[in-house]
């Protein structure tokens, strides 16, 4: 499935380049390409993007491509987040990009000044991406790695109206994106595919519900194309649900996120606990009566849990919507991603777990509020069991209608891993003295398995990760606020004389 996880925006930086003059090679890495040869001999700029899960990798890759002499530039949701501690290691840093901000790092192609790159955004997401016909050749070559199911990746709008505390897209203001790329896209996919499958990469897709799904009517005969999309539960009417059924969509991926809060995306204002379960497993069960793929998304370990209650709570949810795949998150802070996470540093509750970790799945960064970890891991333990037996599994697949998404739900739920890193974790918070200081933040001496564990999934990149980059302030955020230093990163406009067009490469982290 990796590569069905290629972003888009380096696919449009991509585009950029090419139109800016310059020479581009793009890669997706998926974890087993070979990108440490002759490629960085042939490079004069890295562009790299990559979500924080990857970032030692991006580190490690970035150094080697430095040692030839290549400028480095990060992108992407690690950029955002972490900007402090990129800087170390690349020579632009960048936030929200556009066309115009790509055009001045490639002008200037400065190599960072003692010790530390420019950190450069633009004042808000852009109003629109390179469509699909002009990132065809990028994606065709990221599709051709994934032997089966082949997802093509488009976007109708960026941001999102809703203000869930712990996103990346709570401060982003939503905007959609113009219809007439979307009929665009949809009619240059047909002349590519039999029958294409598209994932919607938008944070909440539909808020424009009427217009998005008249422009995909007005092109796209019924069956002729199959989507993926992630939406809210306030946005999946019966009604809505059936149009989307008809045109074609396959998968709806809602936000839950707790029984106790965030009833706005759920469409289950002033109703908590098991009345919300109640209500909202109906309103999966509807939806799959209609979409055969619903994936249903809680996060772990929010404030407003406490006991075994919540916990409880989704096993039910589970036994009442048994054809429903879950989506378990951590609760887990990604630096400067979301404003709760200032009060988390502040409160001296954020952990520096490295950044190989951080992926809402494997560690939590966060101390529970009204957990202890040992009661905390026994139940996200116990729930995943639950989840993810022999029992959950063969639930949900008498559940599911399809060949196709059955397979699909026991494949992923067979080949996770979830399940048993944290039955093992839980063994070590238990017994291990080094571990329980660790996740108490007394200590701040990283466990041995951590390391040894960097070091086995890193393989060769290990040698080429900079000195320190297991390590990082988890606190950065703070201390720029108490600062005073702006939080949101502003382009600089300078201009800078135009040099010869140079090669450019764009690599993407799935």
């Amino acid at each position: 499935m990796n590569p069905n996880y290629a972003s888009i925006m380096p696919q449009a930086v991509a585009v950029w380049c090419e139109q800016l003059g310059h020479r581009v090679n793009y890669v997706c890495y998926t974890g087993s390409e070979d990108i440490t040869g002759g490629l960085a001999d042939d490079t004069d700029v890295l562009v790299l993007s990559a979500f924080t899960r990857s970032a030692l990798s991006a580190y490690a890759i970035a150094n080697l491509y430095h040692r030839k002499g290549a400028v480095t530039v990060l992108g992407g949701p690690h950029a955002r987040s972490y900007p402090e501690d990129s800087a170390k290691y690349f020579d632009y840093v960048l936030g929200f990009t556009d066309q115009a901000l790509i055009e001045e790092v490639l002008r200037e192609r400065a190599p960072r000044q003692g010790g530390r790159g420019r950190m450069l955004g633009s004042r808000r997401q852009l109003a629109g991406v390179p469509g699909v016909r002009e990132r065809w050749r990028f994606i065709e070559p990221t599709l051709a790695k994934a032997p089966a199911i082949k997802l093509v990746p488009m976007i109708g709008s960026v941001g999102c109206p809703y203000t869930c505390s712990f996103c990346i897209d709570s401060v982003v203001d939503y905007q959609p994106l113009g219809v007439d790329q979307i009929q665009e896209d949809l009619r240059f996919l047909m002349t590519k595919y039999r029958r294409p499958r598209v994932a919607w990469h938008d944070p909440n897709f539909g808020v424009r519900f009427n217009e998005t799904m008249d422009a995909i009517e007005a092109t796209v005969p019924p069956g002729r194309v199959e989507f993926v999309a992630e939406s809210s539960l306030s946005l999946l009417s019966e009604a809505n649900v059936k149009r989307l059924a008809r045109n074609g969509f396959i998968g709806i991926l809602p936000g839950i996120e707790s029984w106790y809060g965030y009833d706005n995306k759920s469409k289950t204002k002033g109703q908590q606990g098991l009345e919300k379960v109640h209500k909202v497993a109906d309103h999966v069960n509807m939806i799959l009566r209609h979409v055969p793929f619903v994936q249903g998304n809680f996060v772990m370990g929010l404030d407003s849990d406490a006991g075994p209650e919540p916990f409880e709570l989704t096993k039910k949810f589970l036994d009442l919507a048994p054809g429903v795949y879950p989506g378990f998150s951590l609760f887990t802070c990604y630096g400067e991603a979301a404003p709760l996470n200032l009060e988390l540093q502040r409160d001296g509750r954020v952990l520096p777990t490295p950044f190989h970790f951080l992926d809402s799945n494997r560690a939590m960064n966060v101390i529970p509020k009204n957990y202890d970890w040992k009661t905390f891991y026994e139940l996200v333990v116990n729930l995943a069991r639950h989840a993810f037996g022999a029992r959950g599994m063969a639930r949900r697949f008498g559940a599911n209608r399809g060949v196709l998404t059955s397979m699909l739900n026991v494949v992923r739920a067979g080949s996770s891993k979830r399940l048993q890193y944290q039955s093992d974790v839980l063994k070590r918070v238990a017994i291990d003295p080094v571990v329980q200081r660790y996740f108490s933040g007394e200590s701040t001496v990283l466990p041995d398995f951590y390391l040894a564990k960097i070091k086995s999934d890193l393989g060769p990149l290990w040698q080429a990760l900079p000195e320190g980059a297991i390590e990082h302030d988890q606190n950065a955020y703070l201390r720029k606020s108490a600062q005073g230093t702006p939080v949101q990163m502003k382009g600089q406009n300078v201009k800078f004389p135009a040099p010869p067009a140079r090669q450019t490469i764009a690599l993407s982290g799935a």
